[in-house]
């Protein structure tokens, strides 16, 4: 998913890995962030080689690094692919994973997230991060980066720019910087959403809107 305005940003796409099937490539010259949706494999990149990857994981990949992602005979692999805008400040570094259930659980309201990859964080460029949010809505708000979003969990409802919008597992929502939104959580279990925004940052940080 590129930005509407047809400008230079943020690039979203999924990629199905088959049972025993390799994805191998080099990141593009912004570097790039995975997120392992499902499955499991084995990541040869940089200093990881034959590193275990799989569900609800991360992977900064920096501009020029070299990869190859093999997938365990049994299940695909599903895995989200975002390549940032080049070139940009911190984008350097070495390959860096990330296991969600290792990430410390912050707040912000009633909502949670956990970031996976950031500023200091083994990715300085962006900030991935997995946010929960329960049942309600919360205040209309806008941020100060790039960002993009995949709905991984619940059901809901995106009010973006004065329109809404239906959220369900799959859904993506590009929320460039300065746009009013709010997402609201329609069913009776927790959103779960995975954001990629750029420059890195804190999922925290908004400006309140009326």
């Amino acid at each position: 998913m590129a930005p509407a305005d047809g400008s230079t940003g943020l690039v979203r796409r999924q990629v199905t890995v088959a049972p025993g099937s390799a994805f191998q490539g080099i990141a593009g010259s912004g570097g790039e962030l995975w997120y392992l949706i499902s499955g499991h494999g084995r990541l040869d990149a940089g200093e990881y080689q034959g590193a275990p990857a799989g569900g609800a994981s991360g992977a900064w990949l920096p501009p020029g690094a070299g990869y190859r992602l093999q997938a365990d005979p049994d299940a695909n692999i599903r895995l989200d692919v975002v390549a940032l805008p080049a070139p940009g400040p911190g984008a350097a570094g070495s390959p860096r994973l990330a296991e969600l259930r290792d990430c410390e659980v912050e707040r912000t309201g009633n909502r949670r997230f956990r970031v996976l990859l950031g500023p200091g964080r083994g990715c300085e460029a962006a900030t991935q991060f997995v946010g929960e949010i329960p049942p309600g809505r919360a205040p209309q708000h806008s941020h100060p980066y790039d960002e993009l979003v995949l709905v991984l969990e619940g059901q809901g409802v995106a009010h973006v720019g004065g329109g809404d919008r239906p959220l369900v597992p799959g859904a993506q929502l590009h929320l460039p910087p300065g746009l009013p939104h709010c997402l609201e959580n329609t069913g009776p279990d927790e959103l779960v959403v995975l954001g990629v925004f750029h420059p890195g940052g804190s999922p925290a940080a908004k400006e309140a809107r009326g």
